[in-house]
């Protein structure tokens, strides 16, 4: 990997060292189609009202690009997050997609709002080996739903996760959790949406809002580090094009693209090294994208256990995990958990 300490744009007053960053991402995010169901008002992308930059952002991954990319990244076999701001079940041939990944040693755990967990859907993703499916549903009643979502149909996503449910069986994969955001609309509900699920699927999330780039309701430590998913997480668009963050909707970080240039020069090449010096020294204002955002503090865990329940506990995310269903969080959907979201 290259040296970047001497680089022209390194102080060397600053005596600059930088930490280590491996060849290849451990954890990818490839939104192998940037397509949606839903127009969530809460979400940066489908939510933002901003039509010309949904535009820019929305398609589908050409099949042979994304072949390559696969290639590229197999020796590392890292967590595949098949999604970013697309829905992955609108993927074309997900299951050939899927197959892809599994194929060449990858660990693949995707997030869906569940509307289209059909029971042949459901079926595919365990005959398949998918290792986690975690279901954004954020309400226990219909109108709650209806203000966080933009639809009431409730029941039937509740119905496409018990038909996932089944599918599984007493198989161990995937890992199927059900997650939660807290905003105003829905926050009343939240301890009853981790009553009505915990004793049903492996794992329960609830989570904070990220909105005008921060997490506005998060209790952030004075001392700040830089973020642990710049040496972790490599997120691609469909196009190719490589941001810093998962939060960042519109390419706004963009540091390359990996259908042009590779995925490991993207990863360990100048732009994305600028930001990783720019963390290290302090010097947060040189990238405006996290200059006031304080997601760096939401993968700092603490653990208690009770009733059967493991609880972790980050300034942004609970996890409440079944200790009788933990045999199934494991390999990099463990490990690369400690510095993402991936429970």
């Amino acid at each position: 990997m290259t040296d970047w300490s001497k680089a022209p744009w390194v102080d060397p007053a600053l005596d600059w060292t930088p930490m280590p960053v491996p060849d290849l991402p451990p954890r990818v995010l490839i939104d192998f189609a940037t397509r949606c169901n839903l127009r969530c008002p809460m979400c940066t992308v489908w939510g933002s009202g901003d039509q010309e930059a949904i535009d820019d952002v929305k398609g589908v991954m050409p099949p042979d690009a994304a072949e390559r990319l696969l290639d590229e990244l197999a020796p590392a076999r890292p967590l595949v997050q098949p999604n970013m701001y697309g829905e992955p079940l609108l993927i074309p041939d997900l299951a050939g997609t899927i197959r892809a990944m599994k194929c060449r040693g990858m660990e693949v755990a995707l997030n869906t709002n569940g509307l289209a967990l059909s029971q042949a859907v459901s079926d595919m993703l365990v005959a398949e080996g998918v290792d986690s499916v975690s279901v954004s549903i954020d309400a226990v009643t219909p109108g709650t739903l209806a203000l966080v979502r933009g639809l009431d149909r409730l029941e039937a996503i509740e119905a496409g996760v018990f038909r996932l449910l089944a599918a599984r069986g007493r198989a161990l994969t995937p890992r199927i959790s059900v997650s939660f955001t807290v905003q105003d609309t829905n926050r009343h509900e939240a301890d009853a949406f981790v009553e009505r699920w915990i004793s049903r699927v492996d794992c329960v999330r609830v989570g904070l809002l990220f909105e005008n780039g921060t997490f506005p309701e998060m209790e952030t430590p004075a001392e700040r580090r830089p973020c642990p998913t710049l040496y972790n997480t490599l997120p691609v668009f469909n196009d190719g094009t490589a941001t810093i963050c998962c939060l960042d909707g519109f390419k706004v970080t963009d540091v390359g693209n990996v259908f042009e240039q590779g995925a490991q020069a993207v990863w360990t090449g100048e732009a994305f090294a600028k930001v990783r010096y720019f963390h290290e020294t302090g010097q947060w204002d040189k990238v405006p994208f996290c200059t006031n955002c304080n997601g760096w503090a939401q993968l700092s865990f603490e653990e208690t256990e009770a009733d059967g329940i493991l609880v972790r506990r980050s300034p942004q995310i609970v996890y409440y995990n079944r200790v009788d269903r933990l045999e199934n969080w494991r390999n990099k959907l463990r490990s690369a958990h400690e510095g993402t979201n991936a429970e």
